[in-house]
């Protein structure tokens, strides 16, 4: 009977998680017809539709939204433990979900992760690139990397880096329209400016320089973008001014495709870290991918450059 049971509640997490069933087959090596025949039993069982189906979409009834609330995460941390007894107690294995921002993800954290997975074979990364701040825990996942993010209840951050915003422009720009002196002088300039994705309000150009001064500089824009990566692309193009975090700025000034505009003056955020839930029991494979990334990652030298002046 637990048995039975436990294959039904995998299914509607997992189906759940992923929003169909076909996604959640593939997590669970199953056909879909067998998962939707699994969550179709614990309904029966329960008395309660959990799902409303239709050719289209899978979405949680307000039923099956109250069940998911409430067996989510002890149903994960009972996954979690019949892993490590199945495969040692403590051995790192199971599949571990990653959300991660775009370009830190692919640029930074990418290359770090072979010997991780040499080291740890029956650990499973499933990483996701996206660059909301995701609800790790309502949304299933074990880890989540980003900059920006503010520290919810229910989560640890552990930090790997402070990250600087940066003025910049391509050179072609500048040809075009001198570097500004001083800040004051961003008015006549071109501006790309950031949508945030959390309020979607105009992110504001709060400027500081190593003496301590600040001020919020005024620009014309010429468009609005609400993804970092894209700024930097559209100011390599020539089309403004952009603010960027050094992240995403690199690359491009490495490469000469843009050059730093009032190096003197830059922007604060919230450092670069990564999240993972604050519950009792840590599962063995998200201690060790949490120590090891913190370790790789100030080893790279990374944090260095993403904080220089």
């Amino acid at each position: 009977m637990f048995t039975e049971l436990s294959s039904y509640l995998d299914a509607f997490v997992i189906s759940s998680d992923e929003g169909s069933f076909s996604a959640a087959a593939r997590r669970l090596g199953q056909t879909p017809a067998a998962v939707s025949k699994s969550v179709g039993r614990l309904e029966s069982r329960l008395g309660v539709r959990l799902f409303q189906r239709s050719t289209r979409s899978l979405s949680l009834t307000t039923d099956g939204e109250r069940l998911y609330a409430q067996v989510r995460l002890p149903w994960s941390e009972i996954g979690d433990a019949l892993t490590d007894l199945r495969q040692g107690a403590g051995k790192p294995a199971g599949t571990l979900k990653i959300s991660m921002a775009h370009t830190v993800g692919r640029n930074y954290l990418l290359p770090l992760l072979e010997d991780f997975v040499a080291s740890y074979p029956d650990v499973v990364l499933d990483l996701h690139f996206d660059n909301r701040q995701v609800d790790l825990v309502a949304e299933g996942y074990d880890v989540g990397i980003g900059g920006g993010i503010e520290l919810t209840e229910g989560l640890i951050a552990r930090e790997l880096s402070r990250v600087r915003i940066v003025l910049a422009a391509s050179p072609a720009y500048l040809q075009r329209y001198p570097a500004p002196a001083h800040p004051s002088e961003l008015g006549r300039h071109r501006g790309l400016l950031r949508r945030s994705l959390a309020t979607g309000r105009l992110m504001a150009w709060t400027l500081h320089n190593d003496v301590g001064q600040e001020l919020v500089a005024s620009i014309r824009p010429v468009a609005v973008l609400d993804d970092p990566e894209a700024i930097a692309r559209a100011a390599a193009c020539g089309m403004g001014v952009a603010m960027l975090p050094l992240p995403h700025a690199l690359p491009f000034l490495d490469s000469g495709e843009l050059l730093r505009v009032l190096p003197g003056w830059h922007a604060e955020t919230l450092p670069l870290a990564i999240y993972y839930s604050s519950r009792k029991l840590v599962p063995a494979k998200v201690r060790v991918f949490v120590d090891y990334v913190v370790e790789r990652f100030r080893a790279s030298g990374h944090p260095a450059r993403f904080s220089q002046s």
